[in-house]
């Protein structure tokens, strides 16, 4: 039912949040200079790794989440729930506090 990328101790997010793997932080600029790693800020952008079933209305009819694993997402700056599965920091949003879908 849930659609969850293999880890050793997998993590299925419930109604609907979506379980996000940050990119990687710009540690050089296009000049070649680089950044100490300490003065970098988050990417806002990152990778889907789970994605939960979906929200429940009112009237009981489940509306599942657009994203799927593997999706690469537009994230904001601050927000989401940051936990840590396997030495690995994940960062969980609901649905609605992601911006976009990269194509």
């Amino acid at each position: 039912m849930f659609r969850t990328r293999m880890l050793a101790r997998s993590l299925a997010p419930l109604g609907d949040r979506v379980l996000v793997r940050r990119a990687a932080k710009e540690t050089q600029t296009a000049g070649g200079l680089y950044l100490p790693s300490d003065k970098t800020k988050d990417p806002n952008e990152g990778e889907v790794v789970a994605v939960g079933p979906g929200e429940r209305d009112v009237a009981g009819n489940l509306h599942q989440v657009d994203l799927k694993s593997g999706d690469n997402v537009l994230l904001p700056e601050y927000g989401g729930i940051k936990i840590t599965v396997d030495d690995e920091e994940l960062v969980l949003f609901r649905e609605s506090d992601i911006l976009g879908k990269f194509e």
